[in-house]
């Protein structure tokens, strides 16, 4: 390698937000430089988080063009979650290539001009030494199937968003997606994940541990930028979105950590409570208490699935805690829940619901929140759903269930 070929590589290589800067990206930082040095050099598959407008595309996009120039053994898939959003990196990667400044270190590097072939979604240079006619890199969105490809390299970017805030179905189909991935990715090959959390069980959780540049780490915002786009948006957004951590959602009516028994004996002798799904999103709640004074003792499953996949096993928790009859409001099934109870040898108490469900969880759960004990071995996603519980909140069964229970049992005494 010649004194210049040296230069040239060593100047990609070790200063790559400087070669982004000649390209027209003057706000990378030295941090920027640290990001796409670890995309570039890093070995094991990494996720690194930061913050909404902190350039993370913008430096995968430089990463990818350097990668493209210097790794023509290797090929690249560039993933995001719309075919939309690819378009738009894959034109930036071919931009960067054809930009005179790429052109010229490569020139440099190999004494050659650089080629650049390009679509929508593949580029292919004259760097790559791959098989002929297969793309050097292709740009996939999350909705598009990737059986029977392979690739070296694998970039997903902001894979996760507001969709996968409102939706638990596109939750899953995200992690899905994800988990496929690693069948795409050729041995010995490296997954590297950028973007930004929007929900707890959001894809995130399925990557590896990921390294966070919050709005306070990275320099890239002043206290008065962040002051400012704190009180244009919610709480719980602002923390994902900026400070890269999950709180309960904002306007919550449950803020009081629950307390907790291990003593079943005290609802010996009390009721049950179904709320069904039947389908769709919606999960099968149960919750069985006894009143005991002023104290309400709880306990309090939850199954994603239909009512009738997970009857049995409800009555079963019913029986163990010596909880009936058990209660189903008739409005949407005209009674069938009841039926099925009764037929599975159960008392069964059906009724029509008449109060609107905010109204019923505002006034009968939040009444008696500081007063309730629950029993251990209640589901957690139970008392998270309760607990991330607002008048727009996504799912309201548990927390739907649990005010029925405690407006029965407000007017009984234990």
């Amino acid at each position: 390698m010649t004194p210049d070929q040296d230069l040239a590589y060593r100047f990609l290589i070790e200063r790559p937000a400087e070669y982004g800067k000649m390209l027209g990206y003057t706000k990378l930082t030295a941090l920027h430089n640290r990001w796409i040095r670890e995309m570039l050099l890093g070995r094991g598959d990494m996720t690194l988080q930061a913050h909404r407008g902190s350039y993370k595309t913008t430096a995968v996009g430089v990463a990818l063009s350097i990668q493209l120039m210097l790794r023509g053994h290797e090929n690249c898939m560039f993933i995001r979650k719309t075919d939309d959003d690819v378009k738009e990196v894959v034109r930036q990667v071919a931009r960067n290539l054809e930009n005179p400044v790429s052109q010229a270190l490569y020139k440099t590097l190999t004494g050659k001009a650089l080629t650049v072939r390009a679509n929508a979604t593949e580029i292919v240079t004259g760097a790559y030494e791959g098989v002929s006619g297969a793309a050097q890199l292709i740009g996939i969105g999350t909705q598009s199937s990737i059986t029977g490809k392979h690739a070296d390299r694998i970039f997903t970017d902001d894979i996760v968003n507001l969709q996968d805030r409102k939706s638990r179905a596109e939750r899953e189909r995200v992690k899905s997606f994800y988990y496929e991935l690693h069948n795409v990715l050729n041995r010995g090959g490296r997954l590297f994940n950028t973007g930004t959390p929007w929900h707890k069980e959001d894809a995130f959780t399925v990557m590896p541990p990921p390294v966070k540049y919050t709005c306070y780490d990275t320099g890239l915002m002043t206290g008065e930028q962040v002051e400012a786009l704190r009180r244009t948006m919610a709480p719980s957004l602002f923390a994902a979105n900026y400070e890269l951590q999950h709180i309960a959602a904002e306007n919550a009516l449950f803020t009081q950590a629950p307390a907790y028994t291990d003593d079943a004996s005290l609802l010996r002798d009390g009721v049950a409570h179904i709320d069904a799904a039947y389908g769709g999103e919606d999960y099968t709640a149960l919750t069985c208490g006894r009143r005991r004074g002023d104290k309400l003792y709880l306990y309090g499953r939850m199954w994603y699935a239909h009512v009738d996949t997970v009857l049995d096993a409800a009555l079963a928790e019913c029986d163990r805690l010596m909880c009936s009859p058990v209660h189903s409001e008739n409005n949407g099934d005209k009674g069938y829940l009841a039926k099925e109870i009764t037929r599975r040898g159960h008392r069964a108490g059906a009724y029509h619901e008449r109060e609107n469900k905010y109204y019923k969880i505002s006034t009968f759960l939040r009444k008696w929140w500081p007063n309730i004990v629950w029993l251990k071995g209640t589901d957690a996603a139970y008392i998270t759903q309760i607990m991330d519980y607002t008048e727009d909140a996504e799912h309201d069964d548990a927390p739907d269930s649990a005010a029925c229970m405690c407006r029965y049992l407000d007017n009984k005494r234990g």
